[in-house]
């Protein structure tokens, strides 16, 4: 069986990263950027670490602020607009998951015409490059400024659901870690609980190679041992460069291999509460790896391993024990345990957001197969 692996061409990595854009860009013949962001970080002066580097580089430039948590549907078809309107020549996302996952959004729709849930009906199903797509990425979490998926919600049904394009990969990726040093101590833990679930689901993933296992066993090393440093000190650079190694090794093992349960689940908990992504992922985490432990527990003995446990002398289940262990001690440490009920989850959701969970795309390559009891069981267990 062959395997195909996506990655953008160029990323730009490390403090500073951002200062060698224009450059690269101004190599490229384009003229004018759709910058796609939130408007915190234009109030607070981020984005002109981007603007400025393209005006020293001649290049102009229109900016769209609306991207919101869980981005919408709403928030693509409005930057589309602006985009036609502003006769832009390609986009560039400013931000973490929602600007890069909005962005995609707009590039690929913007090239391939239609609406954007189109996409979602099966995988890789533009038949066109989008337009040309840079990202720059200002969180450690979501690897979105890398990988082939968009996460967006339906308003109207209250679904969040998975784009998987090969289209999506951008042109450049930038991964500058002092445009990380600002980001809220909370917003540091959710993201990075955020990157480990991908390397962790993806290790566990059906779909997994040895290119794959590499890069979420070496992520899952790099997130445990700087993680709960940098949210006890957001200046430490050098945790949080390499946390921003680590989520961007996790984005090359999930972008190929896929995922599981636990991002299923939390894109129905985003899609119904509007809850954080990062945050609904880390609660999950621990309850559907024992549910996958059952599956493939010599997979969850070398997480143990990653994660910093000495299994020697252990049993194979005392050693996936103490995985599932180290992930809620590690997610407690940073003020992530938190239980469903007290973000305002109710039980006559679950049924409804099971059933979505196990129709969402992410479900497929999960290694163990669940019913939608099981699933309802999963939530109920971290309630």
């Amino acid at each position: 069986m062959s395997n195909v692996f996506y990655m953008p061409p160029v990323t730009l990595m490390g403090p500073n990263a951002i200062q060698s854009l224009g450059a690269e860009l101004a190599s490229k013949e384009l003229k004018k950027a759709l910058i796609v962001t939130d408007s915190v970080l234009v109030e607070v002066g981020l984005v002109s670490k981007l603007t400025d580097e393209l005006k020293a580089h001649n290049l102009d430039f229109v900016i769209y602020d609306g991207v919101q948590p869980n981005p919408t549907e709403k928030n693509i078809e409005d930057g589309l607009a602006l985009l036609a309107e502003s006769k832009a020549d390609f986009v560039i996302s400013f931000g973490g998951g929602s600007s890069h996952d909005t962005a995609k959004g707009i590039a690929l729709v913007a090239a391939n015409g239609g609406h954007i849930r189109d996409y979602s009906k099966g995988v890789h199903l533009s038949k066109k490059p989008q337009l040309p797509l840079v990202t720059v990425n200002t969180t450690a979490g979501t690897a979105s400024e890398m990988t082939v998926f968009a996460i967006i919600t339906n308003q109207e049904d209250e679904t969040k659901y998975p784009v998987v394009d090969k289209h999506f990969t951008p042109i450049i990726a930038v991964n500058d870690s002092e445009l990380m040093v600002a980001m809220p101590t909370f917003l540091t833990a959710t993201t990075g609980m955020d990157a480990l679930t991908h390397a962790v689901e993806a290790y566990v993933s059906t779909a997994a190679t040895p290119i794959t296992d590499a890069s979420a066993i070496k992520a899952i090393e790099l997130i445990v041992n700087n993680l709960e440093a940098v949210v006890n000190n957001g200046q430490d650079r050098e945790a949080r460069d390499a946390m921003q190694y680590g989520e961007y090794l996790a984005g090359m093992a999930f972008s190929n291999a896929s995922l599981g349960y636990v991002h299923s689940m939390a894109h129905q908990l985003g899609g119904v509460y509007n809850l954080s992504h990062g945050l609904c992922n880390a609660i999950l985490l621990a309850e559907v790896s024992r549910f996958n432990a059952k599956q493939v527990p010599e997979r969850f003995v070398d997480i143990a391993k990653a994660m910093g446990v000495d299994v020697s002398g252990m049993t194979q289940e005392q050693a996936v024990n103490a995985a599932l262990e180290a992930i809620d001690a590690l997610s407690e440490k940073v003020g992530t345990k938190q239980r469903l009920a007290d973000l305002g989850v109710t039980e006559d959701k679950l049924a409804f957001m099971a059933q979505n969970a196990l129709n969402d795309a992410c479900s497929l390559t999960n290694p163990r197969q669940a019913n939608l009891a099981e699933i309802v069981n999963i939530f109920k267990a971290r309630m």
